[in-house]
């Protein structure tokens, strides 16, 4: 199994229950790699691409629930989330997989998964799990 995917199932047995996954990292290290990664994990078929200008996509796995996948990096000011109806995703019970979370942090649900991925200097990637519970 390619490293990735193994980091994708590993990921998916971390998780456990929670819908709502925080993905942290700088521009470039992978965030939204891991995410399409996850996807097909969870049976995805869509194409899964990074909605940067969309802000959402919506996916559908072969299971059931759907996965709303987020992108705010483009967001200037948070209140802009309410306009898409951000509270409805994140209480809808579905997974929701956010980039730039800090960019509406006051709209975060308190129970969550944090994903982070950092560059190490030979360019591998390093990820960290945490539940909300745990994150300082």
């Amino acid at each position: 199994m390619d490293q990735i995917q193994e980091a994708a199932h590993q990921v998916i047995g971390v998780a456990g229950e929670e819908k709502i996954w925080i993905f942290q990292g700088q521009m470039g290290a992978g965030k939204t790699t891991l995410i399409k990664a996850l996807a097909g994990e969870m049976g995805v078929k869509d194409q899964v691409s990074s909605p940067t200008f969309g802000i959402v996509n919506e996916y559908s796995t072969l299971t059931g629930p759907k996965i709303y996948h987020f992108d705010f990096y483009r967001l200037d000011d948070p209140t802009e989330a309410l306009d898409i109806g951000i509270e409805e995703y994140f209480y809808s019970g579905e997974y929701c997989w956010i980039e730039w979370a800090e960019k509406i942090a006051e709209f975060i649900p308190e129970d969550f998964l944090l994903i982070r991925i950092s560059s190490n200097s030979d360019q591998s990637r390093a990820i960290t799990i945490q539940h909300s519970k745990d994150v300082n």
